[in-house]
């Protein structure tokens, strides 16, 4: 009597298939979703049903710091203390003011020479303390933080002093996949949260790594998905978008790093041998696509409008910190140096960036440099 032909009548859920509906678009969407799951999980060595999908790094940075430590208050206690790295982006440093809004003792962790000082850091966990975040690679100065040694000085507290409360390290590693290891391990973290903007042309994704023990309150209320930890329609597409861009920057990680190591290292040989005074931004370990300088007594967000219409985007500071008078954050954190931090300039690239490209910009910095 009828055509086999689909018929699509629920656009009500969605005008492509709702991966929580029971008809065969449902079921597909859905099929879609999972298999992604399936290959992140499977990239980042973990089992899927800790892959948590998100709206994008902002979200899932602020499930795993709010989330975490309100799910902890909820079962224990009211007392908790939480360390933060001040350098990193600004969905961990607001989310902890968040935090020390409603009663949290927040604190900021020690940096000595570019690394997280973990002497220091022994000395200052309590037994409130609930959870230690940091990022793993510094978007705006590319500096590789010391995870590993923080996650184990946190294990070492707690084996010293008999402690029952866990103590979660969650790391951001939105800026790691292509030049470092994106696993669980590599980095120690018992959270772990990405980005895919940062690995492919896509925005409004992201992933929160983080296993069913680990308490989580969701941030607000609807449908059961995501563990009932992000509720509102997941997007299949993107999901696979970004499986597809991680395997991709896992697989061409090597070759990546190795071309950006010499790209930085002529770029910079190029700036300076233009450019007089230039001070470097960095640290002992270096993620090799970045590098963020500061030209002291220029205004460098006039030089990022001169070199933008010579057709160069570049930026002083994180994107998402664009409108502060301040300076950027991070190279304060890094540097202790005002002057420093309000005159600094970030240049970023990727595998497709060609080296010629770089010395182009390097004529051109140091051209607008004249005006």
């Amino acid at each position: 009597m009828f055509r086999k032909r689909r018929v699509y009548l629920d656009t009500a859920a969605g005008l492509a298939g709702n991966a929580s509906s029971p008809h065969e678009e449902g079921r597909k969407a859905k099929q879609m979703l999972e298999a992604a799951r399936e290959r992140i999980a499977r990239l980042v060595e973990v089992k899927a049903d800790d892959v948590i999908f998100t709206s994008g790094a902002t979200e899932a940075n602020a499930l795993a710091i709010v989330g975490h430590v309100r799910a902890v208050r909820k079962g224990r206690r009211n007392n908790a203390h939480a360390l933060y790295l001040p350098s990193a982006h600004a969905s961990i440093v607001e989310n902890m003011k968040q935090l020390a809004l409603e009663g949290v003792v927040v604190e900021p962790l020690p940096i000595h020479e570019g690394r997280v000082d973990v002497a220091l850091l022994a000395t200052m966990l309590t037994p409130n303390t609930v959870l230690v975040s940091m990022d793993a690679v510094c978007g705006e100065t590319g500096v590789v933080w010391n995870t590993r040694e923080v996650a184990e000085t946190i294990r070492g507290y707690r084996i010293s002093t008999i402690s029952a409360s866990p103590i979660r390290l969650h790391v951001d590693a939105s800026q790691a996949p292509l030049t470092e290891k994106v696993t669980r391990a590599h980095f120690n973290a018992d959270l772990l949260t990405f980005d895919i903007s940062k690995i492919s042309p896509e925005r409004g994704f992201g992933v929160l790594v983080a296993h069913r023990t680990i308490p989580l309150e969701p941030l607000y209320r609807g449908g059961g998905q995501e563990r009932g930890l992000r509720p509102g329609s997941e997007t299949p597409e993107l999901a696979a978008e970004f499986a597809d861009a991680l395997a991709r920057a896992v697989d061409g990680r090597e070759v990546f790093r190795v071309k950006a190591q010499q790209q930085r290292q002529d770029l910079l040989e190029q700036i300076t041998a233009l450019v007089p005074n230039v001070l470097v931004n960095e640290a002992r370990l270096q993620a090799p696509s970045i590098l963020n300088i500061s030209l002291l007594g220029r205004d460098t967000d006039y030089l990022v409008a001169l070199l933008d219409d010579l057709g160069f985007a570049v930026s002083t500071k994180s994107a998402c910190e664009t409108d502060s008078e301040e300076g950027s954050r991070a190279v304060l954190a890094l540097t202790v140096d005002k002057e420093r931090a309000k005159a600094t300039l970030r240049i970023s690239w990727g595998p497709r960036t060609r080296s010629r490209d770089l010395a182009r910009f390097a004529l051109a910095l140091a051209q607008s440099l004249k005006v």
